[in-house]
This record gives structure tokens, C-alpha cells and sequence, in this order.
């Protein structure tokens, strides 16, 4: 009885959820492939000269600005860092 009972439960609520995903809207996720004419192709080819035209008229960028540029000293903005040393071994031990 418990049985039947939870199956109407079921069927009573897949009921609406059957008739709200037939109302949805069908989205084609695979758009088609749109094949250009030549005219279309020659505007494309246009358009990405004229682009690349305009990229090579964007001035060169200039060093970056360093605001703390004139607290730090010249010497530590230039040093090199050091090595590390090695340390001898101490005889009788194993490394891990």
C-alpha cells in the first residue's frame, strides 16, 4: 500500500515538470555554418588590414613608472643578490 502510495506521489509530481520542459524554448547549441561570398570576404580582409594598420599606430609603451624611484638608493636597486654558501658536511652523519 505504501508502495502505491509513493508511486501516485510521483506521478503527481512529474505531472507539471513534463508539461514546463515541453514549454521551454529550443536553443540549438550547434549554430550553423554560414559560408561568406567573396564581397564578404573582401570586407572581412579590409577590415583586418585597417586593424592592424591602427595596432601599429599605438606608441610604444614607456618604461614602467616606479613611484618609489626616488626613495630606493641606486646601489640596492642595482646589486646583484648573493650565492648561497655550502656548508661542509660534518663527517659521520648521513644527509636525509
Amino acid at each position: 500500500m505504501k508502495v502505491l502510495r509513493g508511486a501516485a506521489v510521483l506521478v503527481l509530481l512529474m505531472g507539471p515538470a513534463v508539461a514546463v520542459a515541453q514549454e521551454a524554448p529550443h536553443v540549438n547549441l550547434v549554430p550553423e555554418i554560414q559560408h561568406k561570398s567573396p564581397e564578404e570576404k573582401a570586407q572581412d580582409a579590409i577590415r583586418e588590414k585597417a586593424y592592424r594598420e591602427s595596432l601599429r599606430k599605438i606608441p610604444d609603451a614607456k618604461a614602467p613608472n616606479d613611484p618609489w624611484g626616488d626613495v630606493r638608493s641606486n646601489e640596492a636597486a642595482s646589486a646583484k643578490p648573493k650565492t648561497a654558501t655550502t656548508k661542509s658536511k660534518k663527517s659521520g652523519q648521513a644527509a636525509n
